[in-house]
């Protein structure tokens, strides 16, 4: 079987859901020699932002010299991005074998009633940690799927924890509330090791220091012992100064948008710094390098000056709030022309209130992941609560394309609502890999 055959089978396995916890991926790495503890890890968890933080500290330390590989989902275009050495995409050969190597495994697995067929997030975490044993990296930049606890990437012992932010999201399998939420991504917290955050709330901060107390684990919160300062920006990227744990950094630079990746960056460096905790050295030049040679598409994505077009992955209610504030404190135009669509279990009504604040003109569509995303009647009656202008388009290449014609010379055109979306909206500017 090609490539296209053997992908598409893996992603017939979305329809097995998420099945929370690590007896499958564990039995599958067993089968393929544990090639999880070959490397070192950095492990990022979040309500929003991990990716970012993600892509950051895997620029830096492969800016210091170390071989790395960085591990994300979901993918803009293709399946090999969510697999990355020192910067390089999986290649669909390496993707074709792995899969067939896994293949006979997972069919295995669904025979015996205390395992089942392991899920289309397991089969691709226990590819990633094979390819990278493969390739010996030193370090693994690692994103949680969903959660921490019970996540199938949380078999790695790593020695730095970063949990961005944490807010209500996936309450179906993490918990009704905030807290019940923090403690499952606090799960990726190791005994021993060292966890970097910047959550805001009090009792989740608090909550956290309890965790990492109880487990002789270190902590460093951004805004108390990581602290930043944004100086300048504009459509190329922001400027800003940091003091670290370990050195104060002048004018870095990052070609991402929006005050809360200063956040993330933050996160970011102290990751990075706090291996140090455990024996790894980053010179500040790798951090600065790193920063300014990070690449994390699809996230306040410029890919057109007139109209002003951007792309944004926001895919839930805080995400949203978050671009709404970057595009009222650091955009002018005259109209914003909002191209949506949302996934159907997520926050619509929250989602919308915040993208109204600031779009003149809303163009509904649906993206193509089958059974995901939201009907686009259901989004317009939202959009209808706050008396906004709106039209159906039912794909996402159409309706991006009515909103060019559509668009003035100061305009603004948005596409966002989900990574879906953006990826599907994003092939019109560039070609997928494949």
């Amino acid at each position: 079987m090609g490539y296209r055959e053997l992908v598409g089978w893996l992603f017939s396995l979305r329809r097995l859901g998420s099945k929370p916890g690590l007896r499958r991926i564990s039995h599958l790495l067993s089968e393929l020699g544990d090639p999880h503890r070959a490397f070192k890890a950095i492990h990022v968890t979040g309500t929003s932002g991990k990716g970012s933080t993600t892509a950051m500290a895997a620029s830096i330390l492969h800016a210091a010299g170390y071989r790395v590989g960085m591990y994300t989902s979901p993918h803009l275009s293709s399946f090999t991005e969510r697999i990355v050495v020192d910067g390089q995409p999986i290649g669909v050969g390496d993707v074709v074998r792995l899969i067939e190597s896994l293949r006979p495994i997972a069919e295995g697995m669904a025979s015996k009633p205390d395992l089942g067929h392991p899920t289309f997030f397991e089969l691709s975490t226990a590819m990633a940690f094979k390819y990278f044993e493969e390739r010996g990296v030193d370090y693994a930049v690692v994103e949680v799927g969903m959660g921490g606890r019970l996540d199938a990437t949380n078999v790695i012992d790593a020695e730095v924890a970063v949990i961005t932010n944490v807010s209500l999201e996936h309450t179906k399998y993490l918990g009704d509330t905030v807290i019940e939420i923090a403690g499952e991504k606090a799960g990726i917290i190791k005994p021993g090791s060292t966890l970097i955050t910047a959550v805001e709330q009090p009792e989740v901060l608090e909550l956290l220091e309890g965790i990492c107390h109880d487990r002789d684990a270190e902590i460093y919160v951004v805004d108390r012992d990581i602290r930043y300062r944004r100086l300048r920006h504009s459509l190329e990227g922001q400027w800003f100064n940091l003091q670290g744990l370990r050195d104060d950094y002048r004018e870095l630079f990052i070609p991402l948008l929006g005050g809360h990746q200063l956040r993330n960056a933050s996160c970011a460096v102290g990751a990075v710094e706090a291996l140090s905790l455990h024996g790894v050295e980053v010179p500040p030049e790798a951090v600065r390098e790193g920063l300014r040679k990070t690449r994390w598409p699809g996230r306040l994505e410029v890919v057109q000056r007139k109209p002003l077009t951007i792309l944004d992955c926001a895919k839930d209610p805080k995400a949203m709030e978050n671009l709404a504030a970057v595009l009222r404190e650091d955009f002018s135009y005259d109209r914003l022309i909002a191209v949506v669509s949302i996934s159907r279990d997520k926050d619509i009504p929250r989602m919308i209130r915040a993208l109204a604040s600031v779009a003149s003109h809303f163009i509904i569509t649906r993206h193509g992941v089958m059974g995901r995303a939201a009907e686009p009647e259901a989004i317009a009656v939202e959009v209808e609560r706050f008396s906004k202008p709106y039209e159906i388009v039912e794909d996402v290449r159409s309706a991006v394309r009515r909103a060019l014609e559509i668009a003035g010379g100061d305009d603004l055109i948005l596409v966002t609502g989900s990574v879906f979306t953006v990826g599907e909206a994003r092939c019109l500017w560039f070609k997928p890999p494949n």
